[in-house]
C-alpha cells in the first residue's frame, strides 16, 4: 500500500508524541505547545486539501484507495469528515493556546490528547471494517475523557469526565456486543461485504440480526447524544473545559454520525426497511427533547448541549431517509454545523476568561463591551436557528427537502423538523434579546479586549457560515461527493 495516504494522521501522531519532551527541559518551552499543535493539524489540512482535489497538486495518492486489505479507505467521504475534524482541532488548539495558559503543568498532555483525539476521528472516518472502526472510535473516546476532566481543581470537570467515562464505557460495550452478533452471523467484519452475507442467513437467525442492530443503534446513539440516549450530554458539556466541549459538540459527535454512516448505509443498507422507522422516531424525539429543554435553561453551555442534541436529531433524519440525497444533506449540515457550534462555544470560552460568565444574562451589554463578540454570537444563533441567507437555512434545507422528496410518512418528519426549527428560535432569540434589546441598566459598561488567539477563530468560523449561506454550491457538490462515495 501507499503509506503516503496516511501521512495526515502520521504527522498529527508525530507532533502529538513529541509534545510532552518539550516539558523536560523547563515551563517556558509550553509557549510553542499550541504552535506545534497547530502546525500538525495545519499541515495535515494541507494534505488532505491535496488529496480532495481543491490544492491541484499531484503526490501519488489516487482516491479512493483501500489499505490494510480493505480495512481502511480513503475517497470523498472520508476526506471530507477529515477536513472537517482537523478543522475544527485547529480551531479549538488555537483559543485553547489562551484558555488553558494558566494550567502550565497539564499542557503538554492536553494538546497531546487532543491530537490523539482527533487522530482517532480520522481513523474511523477511512474505516472500512467494523474492527477498524472500533479502534477509532476507542482512540478517541479514550483520550476524550481525559480532557474532559482536565480541570482537575474543578469538581464539575472531575464530575464530567466520570460520567462521560461511565457512559462511553456502556456504550462501548454495547457496540461491541452488537459487532459480536454481527461478525457470529456473517462471518466478517467487512463494511461492504456484511449486507451480502446476512442476506444469506437462515431466515431463523433473523431474530439475533434484530438484536445486534438495536445494540448497535442504541451503542452508537450514545455516541451522537441521541434521545433516549442523550442524558450525559449536558453535564458533560457543562463541566468539561469549554474548549474541550467545543471538540466534542463539534467534532465527536461527527464522528459518532461517520459510524452510524457507515454501518446503516454501507454494511446494512439491504435491511433498510428493518431500522429506517426506529431512525425517524429517533430523530423526531432527539430534536424535540432537545429543543424543548433548550427552553428552560438558563446557562449558555447547558443551553448550547441541548440545542446540539436538537441538532443531532436533524442530522438523524438522513439515516430514517436513507438516500444518497439525504446523506448528502446530512454531511453539508454536519458541515456548517460544525462551525456553527465551534464558534459558538469559543464565545462562550471567551466569556470565561474574560470573567463575564456563562449565564444568558451575562450577555447583556454586550453589543457595547464587545461589538465583533455579539455580532459573530448573533449570526451563530441566527444559523443554529436556519435563518436565510446564512449557512444553518441552506443546509437545513437540503436536510429536511430529502425526506420531502423520500414523500410517504418521512414528509411528516420533515414537517416535525420544520415545527422544531420554529421552537429553537424561541430561545436563540431570548441570546439576542439579551446582547441587543435589554437595557444595561445605567450601570458603567467597560470596553473588553479580546483575546486574539481566540477571537480569530471566531471571526473565521462566522465569515464560513455567512460565506456558506451566500455561497452553497461548492459546498453542497463536495458534501454531496461525499455521499455518492458511501452509497454509489
Amino acid at each position: 500500500m501507499n503509506y503516503l495516504t496516511l501521512l495526515p494522521e502520521m504527522v498529527i501522531v508525530a507532533i502529538a508524541l513529541i509534545l510532552p519532551v518539550f516539558t523536560l527541559y523547563g515551563k517556558e518551552n509550553t509557549k510553542i505547545l499550541p504552535y506545534l499543535a497547530a502546525g500538525a493539524l495545519g499541515v495535515a489540512m494541507l494534505i488532505l486539501s491535496i488529496f480532495i482535489g481543491i490544492i491541484p497538486l499531484d503526490i501519488g495518492v489516487t482516491v479512493p484507495t483501500t489499505m490494510f486489505g480493505g480495512m481502511m479507505v480513503l475517497d470523498s467521504f472520508s476526506l471530507f469528515l477529515q477536513l472537517i475534524f482537523a478543522m475544527v482541532s485547529f480551531f479549538v488548539v488555537m483559543a485553547s493556546s489562551t484558555y488553558i495558559r494558566k494550567n502550565e503543568r497539564n499542557q503538554a498532555e492536553y494538546y497531546t490528547l487532543l491530537l490523539l483525539a482527533t487522530t482517532g476521528m480520522m481513523v474511523v472516518a477511512m474505516a472500512n471494517d467494523l474492527i477498524t472502526l472500533f479502534i477509532g472510535l476507542e482512540i478517541a473516546s479514550i483520550s476524550s475523557y481525559a480532557l474532559a476532566g482536565f480541570r482537575k481543581n474543578s469538581k464539575k470537570s472531575a464530575e464530567a469526565a466520570m460520567k462521560y467515562f461511565i457512559i462511553g464505557a456502556l456504550s462501548t460495550s454495547i457496540v461491541l456486543y452488537g459487532i459480536s452478533l454481527i461478525y457470529g452471523l456473517a462471518g466478517t467484519t467487512s463494511l461492504p461485504e456484511l449486507s451480502t452475507l446476512l442476506m444469506g442467513i437462515d431466515h431463523s437467525q433473523n431474530g439475533l440480526l434484530m438484536i445486534a442492530m438495536i445494540f448497535l443503534i442504541a451503542g452508537f446513539s450514545f455516541k451522537v447524544a441521541a434521545a433516549p440516549f442523550h442524558m450525559w450530554a449536558p453535564d458533560v458539556y457543562q463541566g468539561a473545559p469549554t474548549t474541550i466541549t467545543t471538540l466534542l459538540a463539534a467534532g465527536s459527535k461527527k464522528m459518532g454520525f461517520a459510524a452510524l454512516f457507515k454501518v446503516f448505509l454501507l454494511g446494512l443498507i439491504a435491511f433498510k426497511a428493518d431500522w429506517s422507522i426506529a431512525f425517524g422516531i429517533m430523530a423526531a424525539l432527539t430534536m424535540t427533547i432537545g429543543n424543548l429543554a433548550a427552553l428552560k435553561q438558563t446557562d449558555l453551555k447547558r443551553m448550547l448541549a441541548y440545542s446540539s442534541i436538537a441538532q443531532a436529531g436533524y442530522i438523524m433524519m438522513a439515516l430514517a431517509v436513507a438516500t444518497q440525497y439525504a446523506l448528502g444533506g446530512a454531511l453539508f449540515h454536519i458541515l456548517t454545523h460544525a462551525f456553527m457550534k465551534t464558534g459558538a462555544f469559543i464565545i462562550v470560552a471567551m466569556l470565561g476568561v474574560m470573567y463575564i460568565g456563562s449565564k444568558v444574562e451575562d450577555l447583556r451589554g454586550l453589543r457595547i463591551r464587545s461589538p465583533i463578540m455579539a455580532f459573530c454570537m448573533a449570526i451563530m444563533m441566527l444559523s443554529l436557528a436556519g435563518i436565510p441567507p446564512l449557512g444553518g437555512f441552506a443546509s437545513k434545507f437540503i436536510l429536511f427537502s430529502s425526506a420531502v422528496d423520500a414523500g410517504g410518512w418521512l414528509i411528516w418528519l420533515a414537517v416535525i423538523a420544520v415545527i422544531n426549527s420554529a421552537i429553537s428560535l424561541y430561545y436563540y432569540a431570548r441570546v439576542l434579546r439579551e446582547m441587543y434589546v435589554l437595557p444595561t441598566g445605567g450601570e458603567i459598561i467597560v470596553r473588553l479586549k479580546e483575546p486574539r488567539a481566540m477571537l480569530i477563530p471566531v471571526v473565521l468560523t462566522t465569515l464560513a457560515i455567512i460565506v456558506i449561506g451566500l455561497y452553497p454550491g461548492p459546498f453542497v457538490d463536495a458534501a454531496m461527493d461525499a455521499a455518492r462515495a458511501l452509497m454509489p
